[in-house]
């Protein structure tokens, strides 16, 4: 079922390059599942630094020409060009003072787009310093890379665009995951358990709406709701399906894979090329 040739990927352009819709996220490689601890553990056991250069190669294998991730995975994105592979590298990065060059590095490491980090991004657009997050975009700019924001807020997005900011693209997390506690109380009426990580059924709608009110292309990211949506193969599918229906024709979509138990690559990139013209 999933062994179509890798040149029916659909693709977008981005800048001067062209870009597959469907871009390797890089939270299971990190060990970040947003699920528990235990799960953590169980992806960076997983991802040794061969079975990272493996999914990489897998990917590829399947039309998978680029991979999201940040300065931690540079290095291993270094040896797999190294080693002959031709994949993108859009990475996110923010002003820190405990890594001062990192987006230097970024750009030298071959690294085409970046990303202003969208966990900064929203603290900043809560404390009202949005122009901290528009002055780094300026330095990528400056740095000769595409420039994007990465946000899970879609006001953020609707602000970004009415301001006229200078940008190539947008990073889009489909779930507003992390209100506070005074948010979800405010929103819900009490607070579930963690407060934190909460996915709302509302919230995909809100986002895609504000994707389609631009024209840069968006990477819309956590279309599974990291991870919660994996537990039945029809509610995967269902959620690609949803996505294609609601994203533009120049959009991509951003998904960690974990192929442990089950050839994710090779289902996601079906979804892919099958819901792909849906838009």
């Amino acid at each position: 079922m999933f062994d179509a040739p890798p040149s029916t990927m659909p693709h977008i352009p981005f800048g001067n390059y062209t870009v597959s819709r469907l871009i390797l996220g890089a939270n299971p490689i990190n060990g970040g599942s947003h699920l528990s601890r235990f799960v953590n553990m169980q992806m960076r056991r997983y991802f040794t630094a061969e079975r990272i250069q493996e999914t990489l190669r897998q990917c590829e294998l399947h039309g998978v020409n680029t991979w999201q991730s940040g300065p931690v995975n540079l290095e291993a994105y270094q040896t797999y060009v190294a080693n002959g592979g031709t994949m993108h590298y859009i990475a996110l990065a923010s002003d820190s003072e405990q890594d001062p060059d990192m987006l230097e590095r970024l750009v030298a490491g071959g690294t085409i787009g970046v990303a202003h980090h969208g966990e900064v991004t929203d603290v900043f657009w809560k404390t009202g310093q949005m122009d901290k997050a528009r002055e780094y975009c300026k330095r990528i700019r400056d740095a000769g890379v595409l420039v994007g924001v990465s946000t899970h807020i879609p006001d953020v997005v609707d602000h970004i665009v009415s301001a006229g900011w200078d940008v190539d693209f947008f990073m889009c997390c489909v779930y507003e995951r992390h209100r506070s506690p005074e948010e979800l109380k405010a929103l819900l009426g009490h607070v579930p358990l963690p407060p934190k990580e909460v996915y709302l059924e509302s919230d995909p709608p809100r986002m895609y709406k504000a994707m389609r009110g631009t024209d840069k292309p968006c990477l819309a990211f956590k279309i599974l709701a990291a991870g919660r949506l994996c537990d039945r193969p029809e509610w995967v599918e269902a959620a690609f399906a949803a996505a294609f229906r609601e994203i533009k024709p120049n959009d991509a979509v951003i998904v960690g894979m974990y192929p442990e138990y089950e050839d994710q690559v090779a289902i996601n990139a079906e979804y892919v090329r099958r819901f792909s013209q849906m838009g």
